[in-house]
């Protein structure tokens, strides 16, 4: 397995523009179909480098951001923190999230997604939360099937995610910590 070339670290603000770039690819090419294209073709790598480095400013470490890498080079990028408040279900202070996980598409399989997932749900497990929450597109299979192989479940919470003025369906996932 490939996992045991890729190191795990907090993410610096020298790599928004390398995150920003897997980000929008990311969504590129996930959300293909999924979400209106005219957003998708609207994705900016420079103005997303730019709010990741203004929540990294702003952060009061309350939300951690990790990069992946192989051979000195970022290759994916996960976010992580407090449940937030505001959505649906009965979620609360305990739980933690999993706000965005991408890999640049060019490795999809090679691990590196499952590295940075399990690194978030030991830091999560570690601080105390009892379960991790995550959000994906209903009609996402690739990533649901993800978090499925993870141990993560469907708890039945939906909700409209709206893109350029289209609702499109997330659902969300549920994982109980303190079990590895």
């Amino acid at each position: 397995m490939d996992d045991d070339h890729t190191r795990i670290r907090p993410m610096t603000p020298a790599d928004c523009d390398r995150v920003a770039e897997i980000r929008v690819g990311g969504w590129q090419s996930a959300y293909q179909g999924l979400v209106p294209q005219s957003y998708l073709d609207s994705l900016d790598v420079t103005r997303d480098a730019e709010r990741r480095r203004a929540h990294l400013s702003q952060s009061d470490g309350s939300v951690v951001d990790l990069v992946a890498e192989r051979a000195g080079e970022i290759v994916g990028w996960a976010c992580h923190g407090p449940y937030r408040d505001g959505m649906s279900g009965e979620a609360g202070a305990a739980d933690a999230e999993l706000y965005a996980l991408y890999v640049d598409p060019g490795r999809y399989g090679a691990g590196i997604g499952r590295a940075l997932l399990q690194e978030s749900v030991r830091r999560r497990t570690a601080a105390g939360h009892a379960r991790m929450l995550l959000w994906v597109l209903k009609d996402n299979t690739r990533a649901r099937r993800f978090y499925e192989r993870a141990g993560f479940r469907a708890d039945g919470t939906e909700e409209p995610f709206e893109v350029d003025g289209v609702a499109v369906p997330e659902v969300r996932y549920v994982r109980e910590l303190g079990t590895g």
